[in-house]
């Protein structure tokens, strides 16, 4: 009981901001539309890359341990930093529960080698220039023109689809079992906000709780 009052509990305060439906389209037309994967749901079998450009199948990854996957627009975008740089706060807590960390950006493989990261971290980056994974997690949207030059006026280059329009990621993060089922799931459209280490701490125990010691309560 234990363990599914603590996923209930995670569930209701992450609905504030994860949109019930399914993903019915590829790249929805802004941020607030996106239709991301739902607790329950498969990963479908996505290759990705390494900031080497070496290609790796997502659900070979999954099969190795449970994953936390967090999407990130780039290492360009200051929130993602941010983000990226809480986590090595709980990482260790994170590997010791039995998670790898994976972390994937729409950034080409030179983008992804250009990115001030600490090498000591636990974090995986992956790319996703083909945008495969984004897709497939159903958490992509396209940029409108304007958004996309004013990114330009910065020196940062968007990725784009088959379309010709660029696309980012709603900053999302997926906790995904060895067999490449969403097990929980946080997603905001709103690139500002991100949840903190301590909520993802907390998911990451929610999910580790024995089924053992959870039917004995």
């Amino acid at each position: 009981m234990i363990k599914t009052y603590a996923l209930a509990l995670l569930a209701a305060l992450l609905m504030i901001t994860h949109p019930v439906s399914a993903n019915t389209s590829p790249f929805a037309s802004n941020s607030l539309d996106v239709r991301p994967l739902l607790n329950g749901m498969s990963v479908p079998d996505i290759m990705v890359k390494d900031a080497q450009g070496s290609p790796f199948s997502l659900k070979a990854l999954f099969m190795q341990k449970p994953s936390v996957v967090l999407f990130y627009r780039g290492g360009w975008c200051p929130y993602c930093n941010r983000q990226l740089a809480e986590l090595k706060d709980i990482e260790a807590d994170l590997v010791q529960l039995g998670y790898q960390i994976l972390a994937i950006s729409p950034q080409s493989p030179a983008q992804l080698q250009e990115q001030k990261f600490d090498a000591n971290q636990a974090v995986t980056l992956l790319t996703d220039e083909n945008l495969a994974a984004i897709s497939g997690f159903g958490i992509g949207f396209t940029v409108d023109e304007e958004t996309r030059d004013k990114y330009k006026g910065y020196n940062i280059s968007l990725t784009e689809n088959a379309q010709g329009k660029a696309v980012l990621p709603a900053p999302s993060l997926f906790f995904v079992d060895t067999k490449g089922v969403v097990q929980l799931s946080y997603v905001n459209p709103d690139y500002k906000v991100r949840p903190s280490a301590e909520l993802v701490l907390a998911m990451a125990r929610a999910l580790a709780i024995p089924e053992t010691t959870a039917n004995k309560e």
